[in-house]
């Protein structure tokens, strides 16, 4: 045959296994649109299941117990106290109304009401909170409630691996409550900054504002996270605080209305620090990088490049920054004010030491509006802000000004540390608020005060005039 001829009937031959084809896909099509079986080969086998399935069922069982939350919370962060609202999600744990939700949705709320998936509504009260893990209790009213609630499931987050399936819920941006799916991408996500006693459960399910505090469910229909924060780095993100931390706080929560984490003031450093390039030789144990001035740890002795190695009969061990919180979480739940026997390895040497946690105490200073003076001011705070506390110990800063107004005008800024008023030394929101009122009493004789700040370590005395009410122009 002809190079010509054979290029042609190779052309013929491939045309009509195409045309074939085509027809048999047709057919197909219409046998399924007129809802008849296709060809036996193809059927499912007969222990098959359809991934719908299994998923609405998982969605069933925990969908009715989210609930949609609103607050009215105070704020001074503009300037002055204001009162706004704010919404997010949450999911009832207990029969008895106990609800779980993040810190950040009830934080310095006045007033939390819950609406269930049925449209009964509730006020509910704050049983406890803790900030380090954004976690909250909340407990809905016992008095509202006739029928029966329905309740979610706490699975175990511990057996989760990347892959599986979950889904998000919540009510996201305030709307109806809603679903998202997607898998859990990493198991034990840690984030600098906010991974002082939890790793993080991140999924790409879709975590958006008002998700928070709902729930993260697995395939059995079991909540394994709280939805807490959503980030987009080119694609989506989400991360939840995994059951295992959930468990541990609201057990704490429920018998003292708090975690109360002791404070040690060590800071850990991993055997294989990447981030850093840092890598010590060593297998067990876990760096101490530095401790915190006039804390429990400098009282004890501890130095710098000490390799921990175990807390009273506990042996500890980090050989990548994940590993860190679980440290972090032992120390944490030390007894406050009793002594506690560390190990450690100092030049070769393994020794003991005894060190006595302090309890760690609020976390956030509390804030104060200073209306005519067009600004707010909040104590300074060891962990909330340490920057302030390097410069001053002890005090209150401008926490927010006002814009138009009094303190502004004067030159105030936010940060700035208030170390007198006229000749008045403030060490506390007690003393600020002292000062204050003496001279709003004698503002018709004298409408100008002096107030010394230090910004950024430097002093600076400010004249600050609060003749004219902004509020009623």
């Amino acid at each position: 045959m002809k190079p010509g001829l054979f290029s042609s009937a190779l052309f013929g031959m491939l045309f009509l296994a195409v045309l074939l084809f085509v027809c048999h896909a047709a057919e197909m099509f219409s046998l399924a649109r007129a809802g008849q079986p296709a060809l036996a080969s193809v059927e499912a086998p007969a222990n098959a299941f359809d991934f719908r399935d299994v998923i609405t069922r998982a969605k069933d069982q925990v969908f009715p117990a989210v609930i949609f939350i609103k607050c009215i919370t105070e704020t001074h962060e503009s300037g002055k106290k204001m009162s706004v609202e704010v919404s997010g999600s949450g999911v009832i744990i207990s029969s008895d109304g106990q609800a779980l939700t993040n810190w950040h949705v009830v934080d310095k709320a006045l007033e939390v009401r819950c609406l269930l998936y049925d449209g009964r509504a509730f006020h509910a009260e704050i049983v406890g909170t803790d900030k380090d893990t954004d976690l909250a209790l909340l407990q809905l009213g016992m008095a509202e409630i006739d029928d029966p609630l329905p309740v979610a499931k706490l699975g175990d987050s511990s057996v989760l691996v990347e892959g599986d399936f979950v889904m998000a819920m919540g009510a996201p941006w305030g709307m109806s409550r809603s679903v998202s799916i997607g898998i859990i991408s990493c198991t034990r996500r840690y984030l600098p900054g906010n991974s002082e006693y939890s790793l993080w459960l991140q999924t790409d399910a879709a975590i958006s504002p008002g998700n928070s505090g709902g729930p993260l469910v697995n395939t059995s229909g079991e909540v394994i996270g709280l939805n807490t924060r959503g980030v987009i780095y080119g694609g989506d993100m989400g991360f939840a605080v995994p059951t295992q931390t959930i468990q541990r706080v609201i057990r704490r929560i429920r018998e003292v209305g708090a975690v109360e984490w002791s404070y040690t003031g060590i800071q850990l450093q991993a055997l294989r620090d990447f981030s850093r390039n840092m890598y010590f030789d060593a297998t067990e144990g876990v760096i101490v990088a530095g401790t915190d001035p006039d804390s429990p740890a400098r009282r004890a002795g501890i130095l710098p490049q000490d390799r921990l190695v175990s807390i009273g009969e506990e042996q500890v061990t980090a050989i990548t920054e994940e590993d860190l919180p679980a440290i972090r979480r032992t120390l944490g739940l030390l007894a406050v004010d009793k002594p506690a026997a560390l190990g450690l390895v100092r030049g070769g040497e393994v020794m003991k030491l005894k060190i006595t946690p302090r309890e760690k105490g609020e976390i956030e200073g509390e804030e104060l509006d200073l209306p005519r003076w067009d600004f707010t001011a909040k104590s300074i705070n060891q962990f909330d802000n340490p920057d302030l506390y390097f410069h001053r110990k002890e005090g209150v800063f401008v926490f927010g000004v006002e814009y138009p107004g009094n303190a502004v005008s004067a030159g105030l800024n936010e940060q700035d540390i208030i170390l007198k008023v006229g000749k008045k030394k403030i060490k506390t929101l007690e003393e600020l608020r002292t000062a204050y009122d003496q001279a709003v009493k004698n503002i018709e004789k004298e409408h100008k005060i002096l107030i010394a700040v230090t910004r950024q370590g430097l002093m600076r005395q400010i004249v600050l005039d609060f003749a004219r009410d902004y509020e009623r122009q």
